[in-house]
């Protein structure tokens, strides 16, 4: 009886590193199709390791990250609202595992604010809040963020040029609009490339403060050193396409 209780332990112990391996292998295999650019296939491998480890907080962040991005990329408003809500979903299961996660809350602050940029002006409103208070919480547990300062400069940019209907909205839900300006914005920018001057995609948005900002020459100091950077993520050619596009008008 002993001998049967051992070898059935060593059987579960087998399967168990056996199941863990499998995962780990997949989580890498996800993580190479990113670095291949190839999204769309590294969240479908993600779903794959959350099938297999539901409460896997990397690849729940990861797969989050991956809908957010997905879903900017669809031409259909519904198509991408499917994808931000999958994001927010994936987020908050994450969240639960680790409340104090820092990328979990910066996956759900994205997720907001891709659902902020697809809808009406009170919910626009509403969904800043909502990004604001995660982006707060990821910088709160990894002062360094680089990505989560982006999401802060973003967030302030957004606040500087809302549109009138979206002003009273803001004055009706929270009694007036949340303070956020260029210059801040252009700070969180700045921060955010301080910490990581490989991230294409804050120089654009840097870029395009300055220019609101009437500092035109800083805007084309910043777009001219996007040019020599290399892409890392999938929508990075374009964005390198947009700066260059940019410096054309402003000279």
């Amino acid at each position: 009886m002993l001998k049967k209780t051992v070898l059935f332990f060593f059987a579960c112990l087998a399967a168990y590193s056996l199941r863990a391996q499998t995962v780990d292998e997949m989580v890498a295999q996800a993580q190479s199709l990113e670095k291949q650019m190839k999204e769309g296939e590294a969240l479908q491998k993600y779903r794959e390791v959350l099938q297999a480890s539901p409460g896997h907080v990397y690849a729940l962040n990861q797969a989050s990250l991956l809908c957010s991005r997905e879903g900017a990329r669809q031409k259909d408003r519904t198509a991408r609202q499917e994808f931000f809500n999958n994001a927010k979903v994936y987020a908050f299961e994450a969240l639960k595992v680790e409340p104090e996660n820092a990328e979990s809350n910066y996956a759900m602050a994205i997720a907001w604010a891709r659902l902020g940029q697809i809808s009406g002006a009170k919910e626009k409103v509403a969904a800043a809040k909502e990004s604001k208070k995660y982006v707060d919480l990821a910088i709160k547990f990894k002062p360094d963020y680089a990505e989560a300062y982006h999401v802060l400069g973003k967030w302030n940019y957004d606040l500087a040029n809302l549109s009138t209907i979206e002003k009273a909205a803001a004055r009706v839900l929270f009694g007036g609009v949340p303070p956020g300006n260029i210059n801040d914005a252009i700070t969180n920018y700045e921060k955010c490339r301080q910490l990581k001057p490989s991230y294409i995609l804050d120089y654009y948005d840097l870029a395009k403060a300055y220019k609101q900002n009437n500092q035109e020459t800083l805007a084309l100091e910043v777009l001219n050193k996007v040019l020599k950077l290399r892409p890392i993520y999938q929508d990075d050619p374009g964005y390198k396409a947009d700066c260059k596009k940019m410096i054309e008008e402003m000279q």
